[in-house]
């Protein structure tokens, strides 16, 4: 089992995404001019988006959508409304974070990351190891429990709770790009299935999504290594929440997995969920709902320290917990 893991490991290191990361890492660190346009950027994070929620909608039909898609569903919308609540308590613990400061922060562990769900996909993959389509839908399904939780929080002791639901606010939470893209997208291939695939082989599939993924990778290393230069040096107990809260996260949602029967590949892609962090849509949200909070903290913390972690260790880590307590 250890030689597996380590095997595993050795390989997702070499996968040239990550690779790629790096590589930005490095340009970022270097303070290279290497950079990739935020329209580009974003067009990149939209593609990748569209590719995971289509083919695992495709994957879905193939598959039939039954009591397992609805376990590991309301699984995933427990584990990202209920998170917030112990993560919040952890950081004014361990960090001695401001009230609104925590509950923004704590709102993006209980949130997913789309790439961290991406490079778990493909580490997978490569493994030869299978899992279920519906589990893009469980990955748009986490995505937005956390933001809700994080107002409960914040909001508890305010003299106006009532005012941080404001319309603009449901927009953002439940019409945001991420969200429509991927739901939408698990949809549109649920409907189209094997067909539509054929149709789109090319394009979602194979080398453009690789490549895609690879591009996207150099963006993020460039992005986190001058985060992580800007901002100032982490106290030592969110630098240790920054990376020992996914371990704690992936290992209760392997524990769930086990009691629902996921098999290994979708308790994998669980855990990888559980242990990620959101650094696009949550902080888009944050900004409005707790413009107070500092975003110099909760942003460098899930992007330059708990992303790359994620990529790096956690991803083999998880799949031979996985395989351990699930196999």
């Amino acid at each position: 089992m250890l030689e597996t893991a380590l095997n595993a490991a050795s390989a997702n290191l070499l996968a040239p995404p990550l690779l790629f990361f790096a590589l930005g890492a490095f340009a970022g660190w270097a303070k290279s001019d290497l950079s990739i346009p935020d329209q580009a950027a974003k067009a990149l994070s939209l593609y990748l988006m569209l590719c995971i929620g289509f083919k695992g909608g495709v994957e879905a039909q193939a598959s039939g959508l039954g009591g397992g898609m609805l376990a590991v569903g309301g699984l995933g919308l427990a584990f990202s409304f209920l998170t917030p609540f112990a993560a919040y308590a952890a950081l004014r613990t361990l960090g001695g974070l401001q009230r609104v400061t925590a509950a923004a922060t704590a709102a993006h562990y209980g949130s997913v990351s789309v790439v961290t769900f991406a490079a778990g996909s493909e580490f997978l993959r490569t493994l030869g190891v299978e899992f279920s389509g519906h589990m893009a839908a469980v990955l748009a399904l986490m995505e937005t429990p956390a933001i809700l939780a994080a107002l409960v929080i914040a909001g508890s002791s305010a003299r106006d709770p009532g005012a941080r639901f404001k319309p603009e606010l449901w927009r953002e939470v439940l019409l945001n790009g991420a969200a429509v893209l991927l739901v939408g997208s698990f949809f549109v291939g649920l409907l189209a299935g094997e067909r539509g695939m054929e149709r789109l082989s090319g394009f979602v599939g194979g080398p453009i999504f690789q490549g895609a993924l690879c591009l996207f990778l150099l963006d993020m290393g460039i992005i986190a290594a001058r985060r992580l230069a800007d901002a100032p040096l982490p106290r030592p107990g969110l630098l240790a929440f920054a990376l020992l809260w996914p371990l704690l996260s992936a290992g209760v949602a392997l524990l769930a997995s086990r009691a629902i029967g996921l098999s290994v590949g979708d308790a994998t892609l669980f855990a990888v969920l559980a242990a990620s962090a959101s650094y696009i849509a949550v902080p888009a949200a944050m900004r409005m709902a707790l413009p107070k909070a500092d975003a110099g903290i909760y942003i460098p913390m899930s992007l330059a320290m708990t992303f790359p972690f994620n990529l790096v260790v956690g991803i083999p880590l998880y799949h031979a917990g996985a395989q351990l307590l699930v196999g």
